[in-house]
């Protein structure tokens, strides 16, 4: 009998980078895709059972963290990162036929998108209205209906390909030609990724008090054990103002003994640190180890501790059997 086809959910609709994603995972060809309308949507599915896992956007090297993934998994229900994908971004002005670039007064696309196309539109589309949509490939779709309230749309040239009824404008139009989106696959619990030697470690962590040197506490539990953070971004808890966790990725895999050990700190000191998972690099970039924080020498540290405790309590053991002598 053969085996059920896992089953994927990803920001839709179909068109968009996030299903760009979604295919560079093995077997996703094959697998149940569900389009949803935003992150949380997608999410939810996961947490309810209903898909096996999310493809959903995490940070974009124009504009940095993606803030509504960033808080769907920090709260709620625990969730795992499983692994991430790499997609280089390209964005194109698309409208319907007969409609000129100089007519053009609202434009509609996603908000990273748009931040990332604002000096294009700037300088090719002076004044032109933002109207938000919840992906390109939505706002490329809602352009096709009767109603559509804006007169062209920034969205991936795969969607422009696959719609006869939308015409190309301009090509090309991202203000950083080398932008990448970076997106995670989003699972519940289970089977931890299996360490590569080229792994990074999600973690979300309170600030416990809000104090001098409260940050550098956390920082410190990496830096003093030699582990690198890639990313580290701070989001409001929206109890109260002022009140911030903190989002991190870090070099390495939990079952790397200074990864292990830097997270068991931040556990001590904020006790609501939440682990998000530990899962291979897209680039497959190994981490640069100090002889001093290779897990050889945490070995051999917990081993000479180790001994001197034995040899205390055998010291001990010797002392209080003694006895005097008559």
């Amino acid at each position: 009998m053969p085996a059920p086809r896992p089953t994927y959910t990803f920001l839709g609709p179909e068109g968009t980078f996030t299903e760009a994603a979604l295919m560079q995972v093995p077997g996703a060809a094959t697998a149940i895709r569900i389009p949803s309308s935003n992150v949380n949507a997608a999410l939810d599915k996961v947490r309810d059972g209903s898909a096996d896992a999310a493809m959903v956007p995490i940070e974009n090297s124009v504009e940095g963290g993606v803030t509504a993934t960033l808080d769907a998994i920090a709260t709620g229900q625990e969730l795992r990162i499983i692994r991430e994908a790499l997609v280089p971004i390209s964005f194109v002005l698309v409208a319907r036929p007969g409609v000129d670039i100089t007519q053009i007064r609202r434009v509609s696309t996603h908000g990273h998108a748009w931040a990332q196309c604002r000096l294009w539109v700037d300088a090719n589309i002076h004044g032109a209205e933002y109207i938000p949509a919840s992906s390109t490939a939505a706002a490329a779709m809602e352009l096709l209906e009767d109603d559509a309230h804006y007169d062209a749309a920034i969205c991936a040239p795969i969607v422009a390909a696959e719609q006869p009824g939308l015409r190309v404008l301009a090509e090309n139009i991202g203000d950083n030609p080398g932008a990448v989106t970076r997106f995670v696959l989003v699972s519940r619990p289970g089977v931890l990724p299996a360490r590569t030697g080229a792994d990074k470690t999600t973690v979300v962590v309170p600030l416990p008090e809000d104090r001098p040197g409260a940050l550098m506490e956390i920082l410190d539990q990496f830096a003093t054990r030699g582990v690198n953070l890639s990313r580290i971004e701070s989001r409001p808890t929206g109890q109260y103002l002022g009140h911030y966790f903190f989002s991190i990725d870090a070099d390495g895999h939990v079952a790397d003994a200074r990864v292990a050990d830097a997270l068991a700190g931040l556990h001590r000191i904020s006790p609501a640190t939440r682990f998000l998972g530990s899962y291979g690099r897209a680039d497959e970039q190994s981490p640069v180890v100090e002889p001093h924080t290779s897990d050889e020498a945490f070995r051999a540290a917990h081993a000479w501790v180790g001994e001197i405790l034995a040899a205390e309590t055998l010291g001990s053991e010797m002392a209080a059997n003694a006895s005097p002598t008559a």
